[in-house]
C-alpha cells in the first residue's frame, strides 16, 4: 500500500452506466410496488414516470458539475467548491452515511427473496448471507475499480435481459380490466406516490462520486447518465405495467416480492426462479455500487483536511483509496448486524433529498460567481429555471418525509457542523463560488485565485492536456490590467517597460521595434485583438507580454476600442514558433465564449487560468 493519491482512470461509458443502472434497480422495482400501489392503484405507472421527471434537475445539474470538475467525492466536491466547506462538510458526511445506508439495506432486503427459495431462512441468516456479500464486494472493490466495473457491468447485463424477459412474456397476458379505475385515490395521490418513488432514481447521480476515476469524463459521465435514465426508466414503467396487468390488487400488496409473484403467474416457478435471481443480482449491485461511490467521499474531504489523511491513502499497486473502502465496508457491516435500517433509509432518503437542493443550487453559484475557468463539458439546459424546480421539487418531497427524518436530518447537520469547527485545518474557506459572487461586488485587489488554479489544474487532468512550449512561455508572461482608455503609443510604451526586464534589449530599442513593425502594416487582426511583436537578433529566447485594455486602445482611427492585446518578443531564429504562438493565440480568441470570459476575468491570474485552459490544439 502506498500514500500515493492519484487514482486511475478505468472505467468507460459502460461502466458508468452499469454503475448508475445497478445503483437504480433495487428495491425501487422489487418491493417499492407493492407499497406505493396501496396509494396510488394502477395510477402507479404515472407515478414512476413523474418520479423520473422529477430526478430531471438533480441529474442535469450533477452532469454539468461532473463534466466540469471530474473529481472523487462528488456531491461533496461539488458543494464544497460552490457553496464552501461548511456545507460541503455536511454534504460529504451526509451522502456518504446516505450512500451506505442504502446499500446496506439493499443487501438485508435480499432477505425477502432469499425466503421465496428458502422459507425456512432465519433473520440472522439473511444478515449473515448480507455480510459475506459485503466482505466480497469490499474485496472486490479493494482489488480495483476496474474489475469492480466490470464486474457490475456483467451483473447489470444479466438483470437487463431477466426484466426485459420478463416484460416480454408478461404483456401478452395483461388484462387491461386491471387498470380499471385507473386513479383511484385522485391525482394528489400520484404526486404522493412519486415521492416515494423519486428516492429510487437517486442512485443515478452516484457515479459522480467517481468522476475522477472515469476515463474522458466530459463525455462518459453524462452518456453513461442519460443512457442509465432513459433504460431503467422504460424498464421501471414496464415492469410494473406488467405487474399491475397480471396481478389482483390483493396480489400486489399482500407481498414484499410483487415482481416475483408476477413472474410465476406468468411462467410458474421456472419464472419465479429467474425473476428471484434478477431480484438478487439488483440488489449485489446497488451494494456494489453504493460501495465503490461511497467510499471516494471521505477520500476527497481527506484531501480538503476535513477528515484524517489516512482516508486519502491510495494504493500504489491498485489505485484504489484502500483505507476508505475498506471503513466503509466496515460501516455497512455494522449497520447490517445493529440497526433498524427500515428507519434509517427513510432518514437518508430526506438527506439525499436535501443534497439534491444543494446540487442544483451548486450550479446556479458556479455560473453566477462567473468564474473564468468553470468550463463544463455539458451545460444543463433551461438553465436557471430547471434548476429553482429542482429546488421546488426537493423542498416538496422534503416536507412529505415526516417530522421525525427532518429532525434527524437538522441533528446530523449540527453533528457536521461541530465537526468543521472542531477539525477543519483551515484554508479552504477561500476555494468557493460563494466567496467569488462576495468579490465580485467588493474590489478586485482581493479576489483570490485559489478555486480559479484549482479548476485550471482540473481542467488538464480531464482533458488530458500536455503542456506544450506556449504553454510554457503564457504560465511566465507579464500579464497587465489597463483601466483607462489609452493610445497605442501609451500602449507600446507599457509593453517596452515590461520587455526590457525580460530581454537584453534597452527600452528604446523595444520602442522602435514595435513602431517600425506598426507603421509597416497594423498589427491590429479584428477590432478586438491585436498582436503588436517584434524580432531581435539571436538563434533562441521568446517572450510574451499580454495586456487587457478594459476601455480599450486607439490604434487608429478604424481600430478605436481593441481590448485584447497579445503582444510576442522572438529571436531570429525563432521565426517556426513564433507562427506556431500566432496560431495557438488565433485559436484560442477564436472560441465562442472567450471574449466574455476575458471580460469577465477579475485577476491577471484569471487572464492566464482562462487563456491556459481554453480548448485549441497541441
Amino acid at each position: 500500500m502506498s500514500e500515493n493519491k492519484a487514482l486511475k482512470k478505468n472505467l468507460g461509458v459502460f461502466e458508468v452506466f452499469s454503475i448508475a443502472s445497478g445503483a437504480m434497480i433495487s428495491s425501487g422495482l422489487f418491493v417499492l410496488p407493492a407499497i406505493v400501489f396501496e396509494i396510488s392503484g394502477p395510477a402507479i405507472i404515472l407515478a414512476y414516470v413523474l418520479g423520473g421527471v422529477l430526478m430531471i434537475p438533480a441529474m442535469l445539474s450533477k452532469a454539468e458539475l461532473a463534466t466540469a470538475m471530474p473529481k472523487s467525492g462528488g456531491t461533496y466536491f461539488f458543494v464544497n467548491r460552490s457553496l464552501g466547506p461548511l456545507l460541503g462538510t455536511f454534504a460529504g458526511l451526509a451522502n456518504w452515511v446516505s450512500i451506505a445506508l442504502k446499500g446496506s439495506f439493499a443487501l438485508v432486503g435480499m432477505g425477502a427473496f432469499l425466503q421465496l427459495l428458502k422459507p425456512e431462512i432465519s433473520t440472522w441468516q439473511i444478515k449473515t448471507a448480507a455480510l459475506v456479500f459485503v466482505v466480497f464486494f469490499t474485496i472486490l472493490n479493494l482489488k480495483s475499480v476496474k474489475e469492480s466495473g466490470r464486474f457490475q457491468i456483467v451483473m447489470v447485463m444479466f438483470l437487463i435481459i431477466i426484466l426485459i424477459l420478463f416484460i416480454v412474456t408478461g404483456l401478452p397476458k395483461v388484462n387491461v380490466q386491471n387498470f380499471t379505475p385507473f386513479i383511484p385515490g385522485g391525482y394528489s395521490s400520484i404526486l404522493a406516490a412519486a415521492g416515494m418513488i423519486f428516492i429510487s432514481y437517486g442512485g443515478l447521480t452516484k457515479v459522480s462520486s467517481l468522476a475522477e476515476e472515469v476515463k474522458n469524463p466530459g463525455k462518459n459521465i453524462p452518456q453513461g447518465m442519460f443512457l442509465s435514465f432513459v433504460v431503467v426508466n422504460i424498464l421501471y414503467v414496464f415492469s410494473v405495467f406488467v405487474v399491475v396487468g397480471v396481478l389482483q390488487p390483493e396480489q400486489i400488496t399482500g407481498s414484499y416480492t410483487p415482481l416475483s409473484i408476477a413472474a410465476s403467474a406468468i411462467q410458474g416457478t421456472p419464472g419465479l426462479i429467474v425473476i428471484t435471481i434478477g431480484a438478487l443480482l439488483s440488489f449485489a449491485t446497488t451494494a456494489n455500487a453504493s460501495i465503490m461511490s461511497s467510499s471516494r467521499i471521505p477520500l476527497a474531504m481527506s484531501r480538503d483536511n476535513l477528515l484524517p489523511s489516512f482516508f486519502s491513502k491510495v494504493s500504489k499497486k491498485n489505485g484504489v483509496p484502500w483505507i476508505s473502502i475498506l471503513i466503509t465496508g466496515l460501516f455497512m457491516a455494522l449497520v447490517i448486524i445493529s440497526l433498524d435500517l427500515k428507519e434509517l433509509v427513510k432518514v437518508a432518503s430526506t438527506m439525499m433529498l436535501i443534497l439534491f437542493f444543494l446540487i442544483n443550487l451548486s450550479v446556479i453559484f458556479m455560473r453566477e460567481s462567473r468564474i473564468t475557468t468553470y468550463k463544463p463539458d455539458y451545460k444543463s439546459p433551461l438553465y436557471p429555471g430547471l434548476q429553482i424546480v429542482g429546488m421546488l421539487a426537493s423542498l416538496l418531497l422534503i416536507a412529505e418525509m415526516g417530522a421525525l427524518s427532518l429532525l434527524i436530518s437538522a441533528g446530523f447537520f449540527v453533528l457536521s457542523v461541530l465537526w468543521y469547527f472542531l477539525y477543519r485545518k483551515g484554508g479552504t474557506y477561500q476555494k468557493s463560488a460563494l466567496i467569488r459572487i462576495v468579490e465580485r461586488v467588493t474590489d478586485r485587489s482581493i479576489a483570490g485565485t485559489g478555486l480559479h488554479e484549482e479548476l485550471t489544474q482540473i481542467i488538464f487532468e480531464r482533458d488530458n492536456i500536455v503542456e506544450d512550449r506556449f504553454d510554457l512561455i503564457l504560465r511566465e508572461a507579464t500579464i497587465i490590467d489597463i483601466d483607462e482608455n489609452i493610445s497605442h503609443e501609451k500602449l507600446f510604451d507599457e509593453i517596452a517597460e515590461a520587455f526590457e526586464k525580460k530581454l537584453d534589449l534597452s527600452k528604446e530599442d523595444i520602442l522602435k521595434k514595435l513602431k517600425d513593425r506598426e507603421d509597416a502594416s497594423t498589427t491590429v487582426l479584428n477590432p478586438d485583438l491585436a498582436i503588436p511583436h517584434l524580432i531581435f537578433p539571436g538563434q533562441a529566447g521568446f517572450e510574451m507580454v499580454i495586456l487587457r485594455a478594459r476601455k480599450g486602445v486607439e490604434f487608429s482611427s478604424e481600430f478605436t476600442s481593441v481590448k485584447m492585446i497579445f503582444s510576442l518578443a522572438g529571436a531570429q531564429d525563432e521565426r517556426n514558433f513564433h507562427l506556431k504562438a500566432l496560431m495557438a493565440i488565433a485559436q484560442i480568441v477564436q472560441n465562442s465564449d472567450f471574449k466574455k470570459r476575458w471580460d469577465q476575468a477579475r485577476s491577471t491570474e484569471e487572464l492566464r487560468n482562462l487563456i491556459l485552459t481554453t480548448k485549441r490544439k497541441r
